[in-house]
């Protein structure tokens, strides 16, 4: 354990157990109940957020929807949503223009017919700029502290971690970067699209094995993940997400499995590649990511092929139309409401959804509206988001003591920096920070994320997926993390990293509360958890702010302000999103 400047803070002994006591504090958090039925899918097309009205709302309204849906809470953001009301802010949230990653090398990686390697004469920072995920780190990190469309970051973080590619196994800055722009221009589209866009990219085609694969052996792995993880699931469901029949019955076999490979066969990297030995195997294309992998007929299987859903392939069809049939059998499976709303939900707002919450949310995936959202098709994307928002279930001012989500490493990075008016290129959130909490953004260990959305809160019936990423040691580091922010400085820029900043908090606009330490603690506690601490746990921490005393200049101040953000963002009220 590594926290420095011991003696500068009299709390900490205290406060370390209380943040030991974490993981007993996310057990005792639940899952409300909700109603029944859904709100009725209004039959004209939906208005424009500015013919929302406002509905104002509370402060702790507004920052658990900061929480839910943005990178974390700043004071005007939190004015903003309370004077909009949810359902205004979130419509205004989905028409923000479009953040991107802009960052890194061009597809010449797989263009080079040179002698020797690519990266001769190109420097010390060649793999890294022109080969690895970091450019892509930065730029997310940038976009999350700082850009307007807080949502659709959050829904496309969400999709990445469903719809999972990793630098660890596929490399070439440009294809990454190609594959979560997609990631974010679909965020508010429809799933049909993110599915045919997933099955299309050829950074996914090499890390699931579906470029170039051919009809003579076609490789499984995609097809089977497509089913497993991106759309329906192994056990078949009931519409509120509970196992039908109460046991697992497969939703498929493996024949079902080597169907859909069949099907997927015939697919090749977009032209535009080249090698100094030719393209191989002869007749496709030389692997390049800039683009949509195009359909090769000679190595499609044209079999008849049966699939889910009734939906089955004639003999002699293409691979485009094989596609086409994927989708179809895919999107009108009862499974893929409940199983991809359920896991939107565990990212955005609790990891314990009520089996109705999941149902209401499938159904506007299913019906493709909610209230004023959605165009009425079959999973559209804005419907769905917005029933998992505003639902009664994610809005409720009292939730249960199962309900709510411990916050991921990137939220906590994100969070911190955002309500403490931060600012950060990212570099230290990668190769350092985000190996410490083993959240390393655009490297997850597998296909199957950095967490899965079912591990097991031990000792309970509850699911909390990123306890996957938590014990002793990151929850420790979780502490130095703060303590890095606020006691050690940050980072500063460093010389190698484009337009270079740093990471930083700056403290100076709470200075002003820290003659009186109680208005210090609850103006950040008001802003980070929407309400004051429990009344023990506030004493508590006011007299550690009052141990930086007199107040008689501004180092003195500045302390106050360190040592309040400390125990907050370090409390496990903060910890856990709720």
């Amino acid at each position: 354990m590594d926290i420095r400047n011991a003696d500068t803070h009299p709390m900490r002994t205290h406060h370390l157990v209380l943040y030991a006591a974490l993981s007993a504090a996310v057990v005792g958090l639940a899952a409300c109940g909700g109603g029944s039925g859904a709100s009725p899918a209004p039959a004209e097309p939906a208005p424009p957020a500015a013919s929302l009205p406002d509905v104002p709302t509370t402060q702790r309204d507004a920052v658990r929807l900061a929480d839910q849906a943005s990178f974390g809470p700043t004071e005007s953001l939190v004015a903003t949503i309370r004077a909009q009301g949810p359902a205004k802010w979130i419509a205004e949230q989905m028409n923000q223009p479009v953040s991107r990653y802009t960052s890194g090398g061009t597809g010449a990686v797989h263009q080079h017919t040179g002698t020797g390697n690519f990266c001769d004469g190109r420097g010390t920072t060649c793999w890294r700029d022109w080969w690895s995920s970091t450019p892509l780190l930065w730029d997310f990190y940038r976009n999350a502290v700082n850009n307007p469309d807080q949502l659709r970051q959050r829904v496309a973080l969400a999709l990445q971690q469903i719809l999972v590619v990793s630098n660890l196994e596929v490399e070439g800055t440009y294809g990454l970067r190609n594959y979560h722009n997609m990631l974010l221009e679909q965020s508010f589209g429809n799933y049909r699209e993110v599915l045919r866009k997933v099955s299309l990219s050829p950074v996914m085609g090499d890390y699931l094995n579906n470029a170039n694969n051919d009809r003579a052996a076609p490789n499984e792995n995609f097809a089977r993940e497509l089913l497993q993880l991106f759309s329906i699931g192994t056990c078949e469901l009931n519409p509120n997400g509970t196992l039908k029949g109460g046991r697992c019955l497969p939703t498929y076999d493996n024949d079902t499995v080597r169907a859909y490979a069949y099907a997927l066969t015939g697919w090749t990297y977009p032209p535009g590649g080249a090698a100094a030995g030719g393209c191989w195997p002869q007749g496709l294309n030389c692997r390049y990511y800039g683009g949509d992998m195009v359909p090769v007929a000679a190595y499609h299987d044209s079999s008849a092929r049966t699939l889910l859903s009734g939906v089955s392939l004639p003999a002699g069809h293409t691979a485009p139309q094989a596609l086409e049939a994927v989708l179809d059998s895919l999107m009108n499976h009862p499974n893929i409401g409940p199983f991809i709303g359920k896991q939107l939900i565990q990212h955005l707002v609790t990891s314990n959804p009520s089996p109705a919450y999941v149902q209401r949310v499938a159904t506007a995936f299913n019906t493709g509206r909610f209230d004023s959202f959605g165009t009425g098709q079959r999973g559209d994307m804005r419907a769905t988001v917005a029933a998992i928002l505003l639902d009664p279930e994610a809005r409720t001012p009292q939730p249960g003591t199962t309900f709510g989500r411990l916050r991921e490493p990137v939220q906590l990075f994100t969070g911190m920096l955002r309500a403490l008016n931060g600012r950060t290129d990212g570099e230290a959130l990668g190769w350092w920070w985000g190996e410490q909490l083993r959240q390393h953004l655009f490297r997850p260990p597998s296909v199957f994320n950095f967490y899965p959305p079912d591990y097991p809160v031990a000792g309970t019936a509850l699911v909390g997926p990123a306890f996957g990423i938590h014990n002793a040691n990151t929850a420790l580091q979780r502490i130095n993390f703060v303590n890095y922010l606020l006691f050690w400085g940050g980072s500063p820029p460093s010389a190698d990293v484009p337009n270079a900043v740093g990471t930083s908090v700056d403290l100076r606009g709470f200075m002003a509360d820290a003659d009186v330490a109680a208005n210090l603690v609850d103006r950040l506690s008001m802003l980070v958890l929407g309400e004051t601490l429990p009344a023990t746990a506030r004493t508590q921490v006011i007299d550690a702010v009052e141990a930086f005393a007199p107040v008689n200049n501004d180092t003195v101040r500045l302390n106050r302000v360190r040592q309040a953000a400390y125990l907050i963002f370090a409390s496990p009220q903060y910890q856990v999103i709720r």
